[in-house]
């Protein structure tokens, strides 16, 4: 993978890591019950396709 590609997989995993925290903040200020359960799983499953990305730039 070239540098270009690899700056540009580690932008999009701090996106997807930023919009985790967002979504997890939003979630546990502003929600209750089962939507607060649901947006908190939607926002860990980016967080981990941030995390791998991250891990894919790094290689």
């Amino acid at each position: 993978m070239d540098a270009m590609t690899k700056m540009w997989v580690s932008l999009f995993g701090i996106g997807m890591m930023a919009i985790a925290a967002l979504l997890i903040t939003f979630a546990r200020m502003k929600t209750k019950g089962a939507l607060k359960f649901v947006l908190s799983l939607i926002a860990f499953f980016i967080l981990i396709i941030g995390f791998i990305c991250g891990l894919i730039s790094i290689i």
